[in-house]
């Protein structure tokens, strides 16, 4: 009988969208506005880029989340908090990410999986701003409100260190085409 459930069941069909659509609609119920995360890139980016604004910081929040991987990331690590929350991890597990324990890397192995995808700039932002807490950071760091956001943090932080190397990236390629350089492209980063 298992083998015939098996065999009538529907191939795996990758639907980009769906998962994209999904990865906005978490982070939503999960209390997090695009906007909160582009705060974060303009705290990073403002000293650079002194004439950058709340627009672009959304937008390259936006094309971050756009990327595969990123979503992935994103799901996952959501899953995994409301598994916390649920009380449905094993007992060991279930401790370290409930209480967000110090010597659990896991959450920031998984953000780095996001500014991975930016390169270095985007380890040096993510390194910053999950030290410092700013913003919608803190409000998620604080156990205190009731969610466990043990991954949701960390993924907060490395979507916004990753829009600001994307800002970085950007404004190089910019720099060098208006100064008549020979650049790759100004799609270098996407």
């Amino acid at each position: 009988m298992e083998m015939e459930q098996r065999k009538t069941k529907a191939p795996y069909s990758l639907n980009s969208k769906k998962v994209a659509d999904a990865t906005k609609a978490w982070l939503q119920k999960r209390g997090i506005k695009i906007e909160e995360i582009a705060e974060l890139v303009m705290l990073l980016q403002k000293k650079y880029y002194p004439n950058l604004t709340m627009e672009e910081c959304i937008h390259n929040v936006e094309q971050v989340l756009s990327k595969r991987e990123v979503q992935n990331a994103v799901l996952t690590g959501i899953q995994l908090d409301i598994l916390a929350e649920q009380e449905l991890l094993i007992p060991e597990l279930q401790d370290m990410i409930s209480n967000d324990e110090g010597l659990y890397g896991v959450d920031e192995i998984l953000a780095f999986s996001i500014v991975n995808v930016y390169g270095s700039i985007g380890f040096t932002n993510y390194g910053y701003v999950d030290k410092l807490k700013p913003g919608v950071l803190e409000k998620l760091n604080d156990k205190t409100l009731g969610p466990c956001n043990t991954f949701l943090d960390d993924i907060v932080g490395a979507v916004a260190a990753s829009a600001s190397s994307r800002i970085a990236h950007r404004k190089q390629t910019e720099r060098e085409q208006e100064q008549g350089e020979e650049t790759l492209g100004k799609d270098i980063v996407r």
